[in-house]
This record gives C-alpha cells, structure tokens and sequence, in this order.
C-alpha cells in the first residue's frame, strides 16, 4: 500500500449492512505470528472479511477471543 510502512495495511471495511461489524479497532500491524496485532485476525481472514457470509464471520469473531494474549 503506497505510503504506509511495511507490515502495515489499512482497516479492511465490513460490507454495508451485515450484521456482524469488523472487529478492526485501527491498528493494523502484522506481528510474527502473521496476526494483526490490533484484531488479532490472519491477513486471510482480514481480506475475505468484505466478501463472507455472517456465520462465517460469527465464527471468527468466537475464536478471535481465544487468540488474544
């Protein structure tokens, strides 16, 4: 992404009008366990974001709370 330092991405928007938000609170650096840092979702499942279904995101969004430290 041009201007932004490397490892760095920008929010990936939710597609408007589903009912499961992004959990993306702007903080977005890829650490060494190719996580963001900020939602703690793997850069697969931050660009698939705008394009899965509600249970599919319901699904990250139960295992994200496992993944936090």
């Amino acid at each position: 992404m041009a201007g932004s330092p490397a490892g760095v991405f920008a929010p990936s928007a939710s597609a408007p009008g589903t009912a499961v938000a992004s959990p993306c609170v702007k903080l977005c650096r890829i650490g060494a366990d190719d996580r963001c840092e900020g939602c703690h979702r793997t850069i697969d499942e931050i660009t698939r974001w705008g394009s899965e279904s509600d249970a599919w995101r319901a699904a990250i969004m139960t295992e994200l709370s496992s993944r936090q430290p």
